[in-house]
């Protein structure tokens, strides 16, 4: 593995990733309509965990959602993936590499599922998928999964995906409601899980 500075946006990787039941794939114009559906459909569980989802977007604002993130993929600043079942075609959920660290290669993956998919395995499968492609197209050496300490089933998600659990950040966050929350950190490490 070479440690030269590359300029990130020069990095050639694919934009899809499949798995046993999932084709995951980098956003793309015209995603704006299936995305806003499946938030409106899962608003209610999607609430109390993420920023965004306080209010209904309108289909608009969810396309312009999704070019904004097709860019920030090209960019190499930001990579969402989106999350479809590959039998039906649909969009059950999204996750992705965030708050990426190019010089140290770290990444941090999150994710949300459409309420009718949950409990099924499908993040569990989409987390094993990406941290895979993290490390082989990637070079990752540090994976990380952070959600609210009261989130227990974004925690299962990241323990059942093999992370170890790290420490949890003490009032390390504003949550949803206002509130000041605790942080939990999972990670993979190269040389030791990855």
């Amino acid at each position: 593995m070479s440690t030269a500075k590359i300029d990130p946006i020069l990095l050639n990787f694919p934009d899809s990733i499949d798995s046993e039941r999932l084709m995951i794939r980098a956003p793309r114009p015209g995603d704006g309509t299936v995305m806003n559906q499946a938030v409106h459909e899962s608003l209610a569980e999607l609430a109390p965990w993420m920023p965004w989802a306080k209010t209904a977007p309108s289909v608009i604002e969810s396309e312009t959602q999704i070019r904004q993130s097709a860019i920030r993929f090209a960019e190499r600043t930001d990579l969402q993936l989106l999350l479809f079942h590959r039998e039906t075609g649909r969009l059950i959920g999204s996750s992705g590499l965030h708050r990426i660290d190019w010089e140290s290669r770290k990444f941090e993956i999150g994710y949300w599922v459409h309420s009718t998919y949950t409990g099924q395995g499908y993040i569990t499968e989409a987390v094993h998928a990406i941290t895979h492609f993290a490390v082989k197209e990637l070079s990752a050496n540090r994976i990380e999964i952070r959600c609210d300490a009261q989130n227990t089933n974004s925690a299962n998600v990241a323990k059942r995906a093999g992370f170890t659990q790290e420490g949890i950040l003490r009032g390390d966050s504003i949550g949803v409601d206002g509130t000041l929350r605790d942080t939990c950190v999972f990670a993979k490490v190269r040389g030791h899980e990855l």
